[in-house]
């Protein structure tokens, strides 16, 4: 295949979120969230529309548990069950209700201004997290307005409809618009918006198609017949690769292709460095449907289970049932494996009753993690007796998020033995010895991490928040993003504090942030000592084979060698030196 044009090529950097390399024609798609006209109707006319959203509602739901029953096996059914709870969220619909009552609006435009509120309280957000879960309210909303607009309509996006072989290109695709795709057909796809927490990045890696996000404004570039090269491992986006690009990435796929086939080995081996100090390799998740991956990919339980979806919905907050339900269906999944439950760790105001309200001045300061549940007792023990019950059927530990001080660890602690008490009188199991561990991610708990070892049975350093606190620095905010930097001797003396107390005390210390899965960085976790380390699944095999090249004295000798260094840079240009020494075949 030749360049689509005589044009010069057109390198993009984006976010590579689900690894491998596509080649192919472009295809725009461009379904968009269209906002319906604004018509007044007459007081006999209230009914009619709310029948008219009651029939949108129940087809919008059929379509959403037919897409889940199109998916292979179990994978992905509980995005799509977060989507039910959006579509079903009985404050929305009460809103809506009222809006076409009192104001005489029509259905589809009340619908649109209730979620557009909540799109914006969403989108404003700092966050990340949370940020991402605006596109899942968006699909919903969109196949609810589309049945409003066109009753009888099969529900299908252009992105399910396509018949060739392309790269789909796009402002953003929803969940429903990525499990729809036809994977014959779409060789990879690039959207302007996007992260690696998404929803539609999460199927992207499990249904292995090559994706790249945040490409700002790349559609502007591409004209039609446009050629692209997209490479999901490095993030980039390439419009009109040149004949001397195509041959090096030829050369690339083949490499590749030979450290897959050389990781392939990796996946059911223990994780053990190589004079043979074992190491959990576990994965972070946060939806069921990523188990398969982490079954696929070797891993070793689960590290840290995010568990924030549940707060999308006032009704799901509340219900225990469905929670236990969840927990139940991991524990299950990773036996004879673990499970580390994270608690609720999110901001106050971006819980579902509070998303209207305006945001706090400054939320990295404020309202969130524990801090949140420890202010809201009844709804935390109703997901601590959720996890509990959930340990009678696994291996199953409960982690609390943004410790600051002991006395919040006592407290949620004496509100997970009023749970126990609760669940013992109304004779449901649950392991009574379950262990309780505190993420390490602000540096005030670093320092007294000996005093916390006291009081739990493990820790997991949340890398990301601890970088973030300790250098001042928005991860998200571009101005400072250089200055966001794991290596920086500070985070790797916190690192050290953190282990050696938790050795101290005789407990076991993990890692769980995005530096976990920094091959850079895996000499210095080996050789500061750390028990487990939790990854994105597709970084489990890598690390691993990283790990098993690593000598744990070596390693030691390493960390004092850059405790000598006094900056970031440096360190980052030593850790590298030593990663090429040991497994260059593993950065490309």
């Amino acid at each position: 295949m030749s360049s689509s044009s005589t044009r010069k090529e057109l390198r993009l950097q984006g976010i590579g979120v689900s690894p491998g390399i596509a080649r192919g024609i472009v295809l725009l798609s461009g379904d968009s969230f269209e906002e319906p006209e604004s018509r007044s109707i007459t007081a006999d006319e209230v009914e009619a529309e709310h029948f008219r959203l009651k029939e949108a509602i129940l087809a919008t739901r059929e379509q959403i548990v037919a897409l889940q029953s199109e998916i292979e096996g179990a994978d992905h059914a509980g995005i799509f069950d977060a989507h039910l709870l959006v579509l079903e969220d009985q404050a929305v619909i009460e809103e809506v209700k009222r809006l076409v009552a009192s104001d005489l609006k029509t259905v589809d435009r009340a619908y649109f201004e209730v979620i557009e509120r909540y799109l914006d309280s969403l989108r404003r957000i700092t966050d990340p997290y949370l940020q991402e879960r605006a596109i899942d309210v968006e699909d919903v909303a969109r196949r609810v307005l589309r049945n409003l607009r066109y009753p009888g309509d099969d529900g299908k996006s252009s992105a399910a409809k396509i018949d060739e072989p392309c790269i789909l290109a796009a402002h953003d695709l929803t969940p429903s618009d990525t499990v729809s795709l036809n994977r014959e057909q779409v060789l990879g796809f690039a959207t302007e918006a996007g992260s690696p927490t998404s929803h539609t990045a999460i199927m992207a890696r499990s249904l292995n198609i090559p994706a790249v996000v945040a490409l700002h404004q790349f559609t502007d570039a591409l004209e039609p017949g446009d050629e692209a090269l997209l490479d999901g491992y490095h993030g980039l986006f390439i419009i009109r690769p040149s004949e001397e690009t195509i041959r090096e990435y030829e050369k690339f796929q083949a490499q590749e292709s030979e450290v897959l086939s050389d990781l392939a080995k990796f996946r059911g081996a223990d994780t053990v460095t190589a004079d043979g100090q074992k190491i959990i390799l576990s994965a972070n998740i946060e939806f069921t449907d990523e188990l398969t991956q982490v079954h696929e990919q070797g891993g070793e339980g689960v590290g840290l289970y995010r568990t924030e979806f549940f707060y999308l919905n006032e009704i799901a907050l509340r219900a225990e049932d469905q929670q236990a339900e969840n927990y139940t269906t991991v524990a299950k999944g990773v036996s004879p494996h673990g499970v580390i439950i994270r608690t609720l760790d999110i901001g106050g105001d971006k819980l579902w009753p509070h998303a209207f309200d305006e945001p706090e001045p400054n939320p990295f300061l404020g309202w969130r993690g524990i801090r949140v549940s420890l202010s809201r007792p009844e709804e935390f023990k109703i997901q601590l007796r959720a996890i509990l019950r959930a340990s009678a059927h696994g291996k199953v530990r409960i982690m609390y998020p943004f410790l600051c001080n002991i006395d919040e660890l006592r407290q949620a602690n004496r509100l997970l033995d009023e749970s126990k008490c609760e669940l013992d009188a109304a004779g449901i199991p649950f392991d009574s010895e379950i262990e309780t561990g505190a993420m390490i991610e602000i540096p005030s708990a670093a320092l007294i991490a000996d005093h916390f070892a006291k009081e739990v049975d493990f820790f997991s350093i949340g890398t990301n928040d601890l970088i973030q606190y300790t250098t001042a620095v928005d991860r998200v905010n571009d101005r400072v993003a250089d200055l966001y930097q794991p290596m920086h001797p500070a985070i790797i003396e916190l690192i050290r504090i953190t282990i050696d107390s938790a050795h101290r005390h005789g407990i076991w210390c993990g890692i769980c942030g995005e530096a976990a899965g920094d091959l850079h960085m895996t000499p210095i976790f080996v050789g500061l000592g750390v028990d487990e380390l939790s990854v994105g699944s597709a970084q489990i095999l890598r690390v691993r084979k990283a790990i098993s090249t690593l000598e744990t004295n070596d390693c030691r000798a390493f960390v004092k060698e850059v405790a000598q260094l006094s900056d970031h840079d440096a360190i980052k240009a030593r850790c590298l030196e030593k990663a090429m020494a040991h497994y260059p075949e593993l950065f490309g």
